[in-house]
């Protein structure tokens, strides 16, 4: 969403540009920028779109109207072939100097790390949505079932398991788990990796909210050049067969005006950068997350505190020592009486871990 956001302020302020500096092509440029700026966000969420080719697009169609009303003003209008073939000359005759290839540069720069990193996103997001439920074994649910419920059999309803009888049991069940904790450490490492590297070049919200501004030199450097190019597009494309016509002049919506340049007083802490280090930082408490599952789970909900009487499995008892997950799994089996509320308790246990 802030991406998103970010993208239609890029929008307006080149918008604004256009109507409040160049505004009798305002109207015929409102489309063009429409046009970059939905390639740039499909680009951004994933589509196959080439910022190279986007980028040429755009100064491509530019080429025209900057000609048109510029170069060769007047109130008339060109055919739309002498147009097109203005649009194929742009390339050859540069009316823009490097000013395309530096909006290239840093388009693919800043561009693709952000693409990267919302791509990450969804991959930590599918990752967690997967382990969001999990098949117990027969073993691990017999476990659960004996270290919840067996104490009921005895009339001790209120009891909760040992702590040392619960590590083993929720560590057996969750080992599985546990196995991913590398692999997500590391991701959440690569993660904090990234956004480190998103700044100056590569900080997409710089680039995209600076954008208008090359965009303005880019047609100031076309406008001195004019008597040049002037020259070479006569010698490509002949000169135009002309029909008179009034420009259409600028319309844009003022309250998108004021919505737009109010990012140029915006507080500090409201950037892209500011809130991706946020999540980074919280994301950071979460980075022994599959590891510690089973510890958390013991310590904040099933076991009971330190120092209070608590079920081992057999009795009630006042201290307790660590067995292998394999010994309670394996031996003493308790009587299960058929509590189908005790059933849909541990089902519903299970699908919450």
């Amino acid at each position: 969403e802030t991406l998103e956001t970010l993208i239609k302020q890029a929008e307006n302020y080149t918008s604004i540009l256009f109507c409040n500096t160049y505004r009798n092509m305002a109207l015929e440029a409102a489309a063009l920028v429409q046009e970059f700026f939905t390639d740039v966000g499909l680009y951004l969420f994933g589509a196959d779109v080439n910022p190279e080719e986007f980028v040429n697009r755009f100064f491509d169609s530019l080429f025209p109207l900057v000609y048109n009303h510029l170069i060769n003003p007047g109130v008339t209008d060109s055919s739309l072939e002498y147009s097109e073939c203005i649009r194929m000359a742009r390339r050859d005759v540069s009316p823009f100097d490097n000013i395309p290839k530096r909006v290239m540069g840093q388009m693919g720069r800043s561009l693709l790390p952000s693409r990267t990193f919302l791509q990450a996103l969804n991959l930590g997001i599918e990752v967690i949505n997967t382990t969001d439920y999990l098949h117990f074994s027969k073993e691990c649910s017999r476990a659960l079932l004996k270290m919840q419920y067996c104490p009921h059999c005895q009339g001790l309803t209120l009891s909760k398991p040992c702590m040392g009888y619960c590590l083993n049991v929720m560590r057996g069940c969750l080992a599985h788990m546990a196995e991913l904790n590398p692999h997500w450490h590391a991701y959440i490492r690569s993660l904090e990796e990234l956004s480190d590297a998103m700044h100056g070049t590569y900080d997409v919200e710089h680039v995209l909210l600076n954008f208008h501004l090359l965009v303005n030199d880019a047609v100031i450097q076309a406008h001195l050049n004019g008597q040049k190019l002037l020259e070479e597009v006569n010698k490509m494309c002949g000169r135009p067969v002309r029909t008179s016509t009034q420009s259409p002049r600028c319309s844009f919506d003022q309250s998108k005006e004021k919505h737009g340049m109010k990012t140029t007083t915006r507080n500090s802490e409201e950037t892209l950068a500011n809130r991706r280090k946020e999540f980074i930082n919280s994301l950071r408490l979460y980075r022994s997350f599959y590891g510690g599952l089973a510890d958390q789970l013991c310590a904040n909900e099933l076991a009971a505190a330190d120092g209070l009487p608590c079920w081992n499995g057999e009795d009630i008892v006042k201290r307790y020592f660590m067995w292998s997950v394999k010994t309670y799994w394996l031996h003493q089996p308790c009587f299960l009486f058929p509590n189908l509320k005790g059933i849909n308790s541990v089902l519903t246990l299970s699908h919450n871990l």
